[in-house]
């Protein structure tokens, strides 16, 4: 027996060799898991249930039966003026290793990992404190600004860069190589908070979730995100959706809030990093906007292809007999092309 729990400890002295310097408030030792976890899927954010709300992220976990989704959800903060660190997987000591979120005053290294809405690899660019009241930045959260006031727009966090970035580790093969700053690993040394009953509970809640089983949902969980912890059924469910192959950047990763009522346009992932500056809410370039403008490029090619225009366009001519009774109508051939504005097929390719 005391051959075995010297071994052991070995074993936990060299894995803590390996694996890169951190804080302890973030390193949750474990079994190490040899494959890393499945891409973030995408979904968006559901409306914030009220004033003092603070999003989190949702992320892969690891269980007795393989990964599972832990949506992400709005809390509240458990100190004034405390932001969250999300968590992340780090590739060392021959596997991947979960290091723990934490709240604190501010947002320290998360692996790089863009987890969308403000939390684009780098700080956070979504809300601030102001005088003991949290403020929201509409321009990448989904917030009712009719019911809460305490919110601004600021665009500067949006970087128009066409990325494809779904990668939810940091380190191994495929994954993102950011490094923590110094005024990250600053932040990693103040005082933490460990997450609240709630967010525990939360995760609890989706371990015991069958769908939520990357075996089960294939990477697309149907309860991607929630407007509450534990809430996984009603109106404020918002589902995984499919990946689109490229869209432009921003902090909401491939993210996105809902019909936000100040503004609709920011969504979407934050490009991987592979080193840093900056971050805590000052690192507003490290953020990225949406989905929203999506082109389809065979529906350009149709439009421009005269063969598909051309047959719309006949019609009308061939309608109008009297057109041929009248030479002096002849001699005016835009009354001749004035069907070519009534067919428009390029309106019928638009993507929605």
């Amino acid at each position: 027996m005391r051959k075995s729990q010297i071994a052991g400890l070995v074993l936990l002295a060299l894995v803590m060799a390996f694996l890169p310097a951190r804080s302890s408030a973030q390193i949750s030792v474990g079994v190490a898991v040899h494959i890393g976890p499945p891409a973030l899927p995408v979904y968006e954010q559901p409306i914030c249930p009220g004033a003092g709300y603070l999003w989190t992220p949702g992320y892969w976990a690891y269980g007795d039966d393989g990964y599972y989704w832990v949506p992400g959800t709005w809390v509240m903060a458990p100190t004034v003026g405390f932001l969250w660190t999300p968590g992340y997987w780090g590739w060392g000591g021959g596997g991947y290793f979960w290091h723990s979120g934490y709240w604190g005053p501010h947002v320290g290294f998360y692996g790089g990992i863009n987890y969308g809405f403000g939390y684009g690899g780098v700080g956070f660019v979504g809300g601030r404190w102001n005088g003991g009241v949290f403020a929201y930045n509409t321009a990448v959260m989904h917030v009712n600004t009719t019911v809460i006031h305490n919110t601004y727009v600021d665009k500067t966090v949006i970087n128009n860069v066409t990325v494809n970035n779904h990668v939810s580790y940091n380190g191994g093969t495929g994954g993102v190589s950011a490094r923590p700053t110094s005024a990250e690993l600053a932040a990693e040394h103040e005082h933490h908070t460990a997450p609240t009953s709630m967010q525990t509970q939360h995760e609890h809640a989706a371990s015991s979730n069958r769908a939520l089983l990357a075996s089960e949902n294939h990477g697309k969980p149907a309860i991607a995100a929630t407007a509450k912890p534990g809430e996984f059924s009603g109106h404020g469910v918002v589902a995984a959706k499919a990946a689109t192959s490229s869209r432009t950047g921003s902090p909401n990763g491939g993210n996105r809030p809902s019909n936000n009522a100040a503004n609709l346009s920011k969504t979407d992932r934050a490009p991987s990093h592979t080193g840093g500056t900056g971050s805590n809410g000052s690192n507003v370039g490290r953020a990225n906007t949406s989905n929203v403008a999506r082109t389809n490029t065979s529906n350009n090619a149709h439009m421009n292809n005269p063969a598909n225009s051309a047959p719309k366009s006949q019609p009308h001519i061939q309608n109008r007999p009297q057109m041929q009774n009248k030479p002096q109508m002849q001699n005016k051939p835009q009354m001749q092309s004035r069907p070519q504005s009534e067919s428009k097929p390029h309106s019928e390719g638009k993507p929605r």
